[in-house]
């Protein structure tokens, strides 16, 4: 098993049974506990996780999985959702906004945003973007968040109120059949404000965030002009009936 693999399902041992002991997940993965080990002080040094006397457990304090381990987590599910999304995208527009999501930079790298003016609040984001000519790239300033990469804050927020975005691009943390969520307030009060000055707001998920959990309500899915999938259930589209989803 990887190390990608294991990390995963570590995070899925400890999101459901918010603690475990070396040993435990040692027998769980069928390696040593050495191995064990080295995977939690990574995973701590990510803020994915607090080590504990003999274990670990779930670190309810970070703001967010750290973008490093998103992009890795459903990498599959990502590609073909930003693959779908790409093809949703409106013929014209000037300005747009990118959220800090892992999906999100997925897509961006496969867009032509050549002579746009480019927003986000994403670091990883800016990183892979300036490397490409011609594009009017914005990042606004605010607090640097540790486990996301990302920049929020009401700094942020402020900054962003003045802008008017042709388009907004956002994933989000969880999906429920009316809402979509996010594990951090900050970066919900990020993407609320860049949602209320955008003209069209698209969101692209991959269908494992209705497993997901977000305690902060982002928006109303009714609010989104365009709600993108890599694919869905007969029970999930049962459920987002009426609203304007793209899906496999």
């Amino acid at each position: 098993m990887l190390t990608n693999e294991r990390h995963d399902k570590i995070l899925s041992i400890l999101t459901k049974n918010y603690s475990a002991t070396v040993r435990d997940l040692a027998k769980e993965l069928f390696v040593s506990t050495a191995t064990v080990r080295r995977d939690l002080e990574e995973m701590q040094n990510l803020g994915l996780l607090r080590r504990s006397h003999g274990g670990a457990v779930l670190n309810e304090t970070a703001d967010e999985i750290s973008i490093f381990v998103r992009m890795t987590e459903n990498a599959r599910q990502k590609e073909l959702a930003a693959t779908r999304a790409l093809k949703c995208l409106p013929i014209e527009f000037n300005t747009v906004f990118l959220d800090s999501s892992s999906t999100v930079l997925a897509l961006a790298q496969r867009m032509n945003l050549t002579d746009k003016t480019v927003v986000t609040n994403n670091l990883q984001t800016v990183l892979q973007l300036s490397k490409i000519k011609g594009i009017n790239l914005i990042i606004p300033g605010g607090f640097i968040s540790k486990t996301g990469n990302s920049v929020t804050g009401s700094w942020t927020n402020s900054l962003l109120s003045e802008f008017r975005f042709d388009l907004m691009l956002t994933s989000c943390a969880a999906i429920t059949a009316t809402g979509a969520y996010e594990t951090s307030i900050e970066q919900r009060d990020v993407k609320r404000t860049a949602f209320e000055r955008s003209a069209c707001r698209i969101l692209i998920a991959d269908r494992t965030k209705f497993r997901a959990h977000g305690a902060y309500l982002f928006e109303n899915l009714a609010r989104f002009d365009k709600i993108v999938f890599d694919s869905l259930t007969e029970d999930e589209r049962a459920a987002l009936a009426g609203l304007p989803v793209i899906a496999d």
